[in-house]
Order: structure tokens, then C-alpha cells, then sequence
């Protein structure tokens, strides 16, 4: 064999180990991203389940007004019951759109009726005199605030892995191996997720409640 092929042959060897080398890193990237993908999604998953195990306590304190209104406590036991019907793999990110918009709408469901509920308490003031009560209530505001912080983080990780997903060369390596995009959580309507800051007044005045502010 000439050194002239030879030459050629190193070039072309040293193109394939090039070639090699950037196509793992960018296979590794995109594993690197989905991972932390599931790993915020992993995150969500723990606020929304301290929120649902935060419901039997509070249904059973409110039960205990006299008179509550039972079809607001009906509508927070079936949204709970809801939300465990929407299943997603756990600590898994989902990659199907309709997946995640049935979840999400299951959850958005609960907070819909937990907001109810907080504010038709305040028509009761032996509830509003109850300090487990106003404890469970901060312990639920708290957790709304907390799932709000994980849905932004995990959006903006997927977010981050969808566009180097859909970046040259690296869309075709993804489709090779089976990399899908990654759906986000909407925006909510107003209140859809968030817990009201229910101000108590120990006045004459009627007490007030504040929205919380959307997502």
C-alpha cells in the first residue's frame, strides 16, 4: 500500500474517531437532559402528592363545622380521587401531550376545589378559631407555592432539552435513538392551582379573601 493511501487512511480514520467522539457527546447531552427533565418532573410529582396527603386531615377538621357545605366537601374527595385516576409513570417525565394535559387538568381540578373550599370557610368561625384548621390552611398555601416553583423549573428544563433536541445534527441522532420532546404545563386560569391567602378579620366586618396571583 503507497504512503498516499495510507495517508488517506489515517485521515479517514482520524474523521471517524471525530465523527465518533461528537456523536457521543451529543447522545450523552441529550440522556444528560432528559434526566434532569425527570429529574424536575420527579420534584412536581412530590409537591402535588404533599398537597393530596394534606386533603384527608383538612376534610376531616372541616367536617366538623356544623352544617358545612357537603357539596364542597364532595367536590375536593372526587378531585382527589381524580388526580389518582390520572396516572403517569412515576418519576417519569411524560412525552405524550394528551398525558400530561390530563394530569395536569386532574390537578388543576383539586386546586380548583380546595380554593372553594377555603373560602367558603370563612363563613364558619369555628373554623376560623381553629388552629389546626389555619394550620392545614398555611401548610396548603405553602405547597401551592411550592408546586408553582417546581412546574417553572421543570418547564424550563424541558424547555432547555426540547430545543437542543431540535438542534442540527442533533434532531437525527435523537430520532435514531428514540429521543422524544418533552410537553410543558400550561399556564392556569387564575386561582385554577393556587391556594386563596384567606385574610381572617375578627371584626365586625365580614373576613376577605385575597386571590393568589396565576402562575
Amino acid at each position: 500500500m503507497g504512503k498516499l493511501a495510507l495517508g488517506c487512511l489515517g485521515i479517514l480514520l482520524v474523521v471517524v474517531v471525530i465523527c465518533a467522539i461528537s456523536f457521543a457527546g451529543t447522545y450523552n447531552k441529550l440522556v444528560t437532559l432528559g434526566q434532569d427533565v425527570d429529574k424536575q418532573w420527579s420534584e412536581v410529582e412530590n409537591q402535588y402528592q404533599r398537597r393530596a396527603d394534606l386533603i384527608p386531615n383538612l376534610v376531616q377538621t372541616v367536617q366538623g363545622a356544623a352544617n358545612f357545605e357537603k357539596e364542597t366537601l364532595t367536590a375536593v374527595t372526587e378531585a382527589r380521587a381524580s388526580v389518582g385516576r390520572a396516572t403517569v409513570t412515576p418519576g417519569k417525565a411524560p412525552t405524550d401531550p394528551e398525558t400530561l394535559a390530563r394530569y395536569q387538568a386532574a390537578q388543576d381540578q383539586l386546586g380548583s376545589a380546595l380554593q372553594r373550599l377555603l373560602v367558603v370557610s370563612e363563613r364558619y368561625p369555628e373554623l376560623r378559631a381553629n388552629q389546626n384548621f389555619r394550620d392545614l390552611q398555611a401548610q396548603l398555601e405553602g405547597t401551592e407555592n411550592r408546586i408553582t416553583v417546581a412546574r417553572g423549573r421543570f418547564n424550563d428544563s424541558a424547555q432547555q432539552y426540547n430545543t437542543v433536541l431540535k438542534r442540527f445534527p442533533t434532531n437525527f441522532i435523537g430520532q435514531m435513538f428514540g429521543f422524544k420532546e418533552r410537553p410543558y404545563f400550561k399556564a392556569t386560569t387564575p386561582g385554577a392551582e393556587q391556594a386563596p391567602k384567606v385574610q381572617f378579620n375578627f371584626g365586625n366586618a365580614a373576613p376577605t379573601a385575597a386571590p393568589a396571583p396565576a402562575k
